[in-house]
């Protein structure tokens, strides 16, 4: 319900003339005085609307650590500028200016201070530049060995990096505000990038009607690997932090500089755009590198169009948008997973068309077309969220406070 609703018309509430209200100074006695009255006579008439308000989120009020905090709460509530007018402030962050100086000078104990902007540390830049390390020596490990030597390498280099993700992701400017990352999120996750490295082998094998063995771990073999991606996507963890990390840091100086939600908006959405194409820009080169180095063509559309994925659904979920990232992963699996079964079940009796789409598409534009179009449709869906749910001040709440 919202709160206006409960509230009922708080300018109808108001008997008399009111003062002009103004953002609170850092000394809210101060202004009382000047304006020659007590704390009581702030307001006059029967009922005070923000009083009202404050009792309703006294909760957000008492916990809060400075007035940002409290606007983006009441943003999170569906208060907006125009809502706030009726209130008698300009803006919900005027508003929240009030109430937090209220709740101060009301208060027995002294406020908590207010918490830093986060900080890098030098124990979680090493920790993202793991995987990546990790990749590329399961990869050469793979490279030395044959046989079972190899299987047993291949095995313990996926182990390992699939640690190293888990631990890049829960620590630092990659961890989710609530601490709790879905773990249907992470099987997605893994599916993707499996896919990028057995996926584009097994549909072409499967097109021309094999594989006729397991993947050899080479190129050449009858089930082809595409390492590339994969090492480049692992490489990339570390960038997606920093341009985490920058866009979570410019953003909450933009949220103490802004004066309206409005504002704060039309401020955020071109950083997001810039930290987007940034690391897309880290990866393009990244990319470049991993295919001269391993002797792969480099899948510029499909390496670029799923990296865009996994790091708008990162982004969203370190910010407490889980649910959005979960059904957009699930759903771009399900279509990659639902080509290749097609392909295999046209084998059946009476069922070749089932393979028609799948030929279609590997015939006019190449195996990497599948994977191009489900996580480019997925990414640029994730984009126009992320452009919605990033630039509300509610997203930048301190940690723990997040929608």
């Amino acid at each position: 319900m919202n709160d206006l609703d409960e509230l009922g018309n708080p300018g109808a509430w108001d008997s008399g003339p009111e003062q002009a209200l103004s953002p609170v100074t850092a000394d809210p006695a101060a202004t009382e005085k000047s304006a020659g009255r007590g704390p009581s006579a702030t307001r006059r008439g029967a009922a005070d609307p923000v009083k009202a308000l404050m009792h309703r989120h006294r909760e957000l009020c008492e916990r809060a650590v400075d007035p940002l905090e409290i606007a983006a709460g009441l943003e999170a509530h569906g208060l907006t500028d125009r809502t706030a007018a009726r209130f008698r402030h300009r803006d919900v962050f005027s508003l929240a200016e009030e109430m937090f100086a209220r709740v101060s000078r009301d208060g027995d104990g002294p406020r908590p201070a207010t918490p830093d902007a986060p900080r890098v540390r030098a124990g979680r830049v090493l920790l993202t530049l793991l995987p990546g390390t990790l990749c590329a020596a399961a990869m050469t490990a793979t490279h030395l060995t044959h046989g079972r030597s190899r299987l047993l390498a291949a095995v313990a280099g996926t182990l390992a990096v699939a640690l190293a993700l888990r631990a890049a992701a829960g620590r630092g400017p990659l961890s989710p505000s609530d601490r709790a990352t879905p773990r249907r999120t992470a099987t997605w996750v893994c599916w993707l990038l499996a896919y990028s490295l057995l996926g584009d082998g097994l549909l072409r094998s499967a097109v021309t009607g094999g594989p006729d063995g397991l993947p050899t771990g080479t190129a050449n073999g009858p089930w082809p690997l595409t390492a590339a991606p994969v090492l480049a996507l692992t490489l990339a963890c570390a960038p997606a932090a920093w341009t985490a990390h920058l866009f979570t840091a410019r953003a909450r100086r933009k949220l103490e500089a802004s004066r309206g939600l409005e504002d704060f908006a039309a401020a955020v959405r071109p950083l997001l755009l810039g930290t987007f194409a940034l690391f897309l820009g880290a990866l393009t080169a990244l990319l470049t590198l991993c295919a001269a180095v391993l002797d792969e063509p480099a899948a510029y559309a499909e390496v670029l169009t799923l990296g865009a994925l996994l790091f708008l659904a990162r982004l969203l979920t370190t910010h407490g948008f889980t649910h959005a990232p979960a059904v957009v992963l699930a759903a771009t699996a399900g279509v990659q997973a639902a080509t290749l079964a097609s392909v295999f079940a046209s084998r059946l009796p009476g069922c070749g068309f089932l393979a028609t789409p799948a030929e279609t598409l590997v015939t006019t534009w190449g195996v990497g077309s599948v994977p191009t179009l489900a996580c480019g449709a997925a990414a640029l869906t994730l984009l126009i969220h992320a452009t919605h749910k990033l630039t509300r001040a509610s997203a930048h709440a301190p940690q723990g406070h997040a929608p």
